[in-house]
């Protein structure tokens, strides 16, 4: 039989590039009806904490610092970008900003190859055995009715394209970063893959792929992803953070969550500010050091 899903790049992944579109209303309330086969939808799925448990760029950094990439002192900021998100409940653009200006200076004069080998490792190392099985199915379930099913996430293409190859989905909208006859400029290709951007990146790919976006759905966890889930006529919610939880109760949205018993709502307290000791911080620190020496 063949494959109705289309052509896509050998990793299944594009680039995020700067596209100029008009601005849709708010999404419609998430339809609770069985799926059916459409040519003009598709389900767009965050990546961390969503398709899969964690950051996806926390595993990626592991397996760059193991090989002489960059060193500790790095993973100890990307520790401390990630509690204050934590804490705060919000992101920084300044340490959305710093954060990529570190992640940019660290693969600078590296090969595209040598990343893509080290994203294949990563996702059989520790990436595969961290996706969530009921986000999995949901999106095996779009392409069993011959829908389109993309990732969408800020981490680098690279390693997105192949947990969307591996995955069987239709390929993966991220991070792209600049190079020069395979090498690594320093430099972003377009723009860091997050919020507004998410949502610019759907538009271009439902008017290049002839979508309607009425007919499409979204998934995340996060509330900064507001933007893409509110440009598609089905939102849902998977394993929500506390403000998204309440935005999709008041607007309708279905809503699913992966998490049990303790890790939830540890999960949960975190979001809402309860890991902002020096102590946490520190034990953080120490579990990092732990796992980047194994």
């Amino acid at each position: 039989m063949t494959d109705p899903r289309p052509e896509a790049h050998p990793l299944g992944a594009v680039g995020a590039s700067a596209v100029e579109v008009r601005r849709t209303g708010r999404g419609r309330r998430s339809s609770q009806m069985p799926l059916e086969p459409d040519a003009q939808a598709a389900a767009f799925f965050d990546l961390d904490n969503t398709m899969i448990k964690g950051a996806s760029l926390y595993h990626l950094a592991k397996g760059l610092y193991r090989r002489d990439f960059f060193p500790v002192r790095v993973i100890l900021r990307g520790l401390w970008l990630q509690v204050y998100f934590r804490v705060a409940g919000r992101e920084n653009p300044h340490h959305i900003e710093d954060a990529r200006r570190a992640t940019l200076s660290f693969i600078e004069g590296h090969t595209v190859t040598e990343l893509e080998e080290i994203g294949a490792e990563v996702y059989e190392e520790s990436l595969s055995r961290r996706i969530w099985p009921g986000t999995r199915a949901i999106a095996q379930s779009h392409l069993d009715v011959a829908q389109q099913a993309w990732l969408v996430t800020a981490a680098p293409v690279e390693v997105a394209g192949i947990i969307a190859a591996r995955l069987g989905m239709n390929g993966a909208l991220a991070t792209t970063a600049e190079h020069v006859d395979g090498v690594y400029t320093g430099q972003l290709r377009g723009e860091l893959l997050h919020g507004p951007a998410k949502a610019e990146a759907i538009r271009a790919l439902a008017e290049r792929e002839g979508l309607d976006l009425a007919h499409c759905f979204a998934y995340s966890d996060s509330y900064n992803d507001l933007p893409m889930l509110s440009v598609v006529g089905h939102p849902s919610v998977i394993n929500p953070d506390r403000r998204l939880k309440r935005h999709a109760a008041e607007h309708g949205w279905q809503v699913r969550d992966y998490r049990r018993g303790r890790r939830a709502a540890r999960a949960g307290l975190l979001g809402a500010g309860a890991a902002g000791s020096a102590g946490g911080v520190v034990a953080v620190g120490v579990a990092i050091r732990r796992l980047l020496r194994r």
